[in-house]
Formats: C-alpha cells, structure tokens, sequence
C-alpha cells in the first residue's frame, strides 16, 4: 500500500474502533439503567455522530507524521451514574465496556490472521493482511491505552471501584492532577506501554513487530 492510502486506511480503522469504544460505553451504561447515551443519540455506530475535530483527524495525523504510528479518540458517550442499576460497580463496568469491546475486536481478526497464516489451504494478500493487522494492532493500542488508572482514562474508573473508603483521598489527588499525570505519563512512560501491546499483538496473530 502507498503511504497516502496507508494513512487514510489507517484513520479510518481508528475511527471506527473508537466509535465502538464508544458506543460500548453508552452500551453497558444503558443495560445498566441509564439512558443519556440512547436519548443523546449516541447508541449507534454512526461516526458523524461520535468524531471529534482533535481527537479523530489532528492528532491521529500528528502521531503518523512524528511517530510513525496513530492514536486518537471520539467525543465520550455521555452517562450519568446516578442512573446505574450498580451504584458502586456501575462506573467502572461502563468504564470496562470500551477496553473490552477493542480486545474482543482484536482477538476476534487477531486469531483470524494466526489461523490463515498457518493455513496450507488459504492464501490472502499481503494488502489484505496489512489491513487487518493494522486493526488488531490499533484496538490493541485503544485497550491497553485506555486501562491506564490516570484519569480521564478508563482504568482510573475500574481503579476508584477498587479502592476501599479510608483511602478515597487517592480518588481525589488523581480526579484533581489527572490531566497532569497523563501529559506526564505519555511524555516519560509511555515506552512501558509499548512493551505490553507487542505482547499482546504477537499472542493473538503470532506475528512479530
């Protein structure tokens, strides 16, 4: 594939990926109870409703420009956890449901690129498993990404869930520094991260980086 429709592909799977993201969100929340995300219009995979201008075509072309790779996101799904069925475990299922539905994706086209490739019956292009390596990769990157404990990220709701009371003054310095530790997070650790999603890429296709 040309660099240009590389690139071009490369939006496009992200985009969708994080509109599932998404919309798994809204998802989990309403079969919890609450139904902001269905009366807001978002429970649905339309993109035009979830892109955000930054998130979904700035920095995704900012990160392949300077690194060669490409991460963004959509406009959050909202909710109101007051409307969870599950006071206490509610958020971080909601939480829960992005990170999921981006590793259900990637396992799902990840297993499917392990079995073809080992397969003395089915030959694809090569184009063909660019693609969906490119997929499993991105989902793969959205999920451990998003299971980060700094807020605004997912993990940092599963980790308030865990957190017992006599230590919810740890809820309060994340929720008031969370903007912060993330810049410092993506600046200085985020080679931590990388590690972690090889792993994960090379388990589900079998295929090196």
């Amino acid at each position: 594939m040309t660099s240009g429709f590389d690139f071009v592909f490369s939006v496009a799977v992200l985009i969708m990926s994080v509109v599932v993201h998404e919309v798994s969100h809204g998802y989990v929340a309403y079969r919890l109870g609450d139904m902001t995300a269905k009366y807001a219009g978002r429970l649905t995979l339309n993109p035009l409703q979830h892109l955000d201008f930054l998130g979904s075509f700035i920095v995704p072309a900012v990160t392949y420009l300077i690194g060669g790779f490409i991460f963004g996101w959509a406009k959050p799904v909202p909710y109101n956890p007051y409307n969870l069925s599950n006071q206490k475990w509610g958020p971080a299922l909601v939480a829960l449901g992005g990170p999921a539905a981006n590793l259900s994706i990637a396992l799902v086209f990840g297993l499917f690129v392990r079995f073809t490739l080992h397969s003395a019956w089915i030959v694809l292009p090569t184009a063909f498993i660019q693609i969906v390596t490119l997929i499993v990769f991105i989902n793969i990157l959205l999920a451990v990404f998003n299971l980060v404990p700094i807020p605004p990220l997912d993990g940092s709701k599963i980790l308030f869930a865990l957190i017992p009371h006599r230590l919810q003054y740890i809820t309060a310095f994340l929720e008031q520094y969370g903007m912060f530790l993330l810049l410092l997070f993506i600046f200085f650790f985020w080679s931590m991260v990388l590690p972690v999603v090889f792993f994960i890429f090379r388990l589900l296709t079998g295929m090196g980086i």
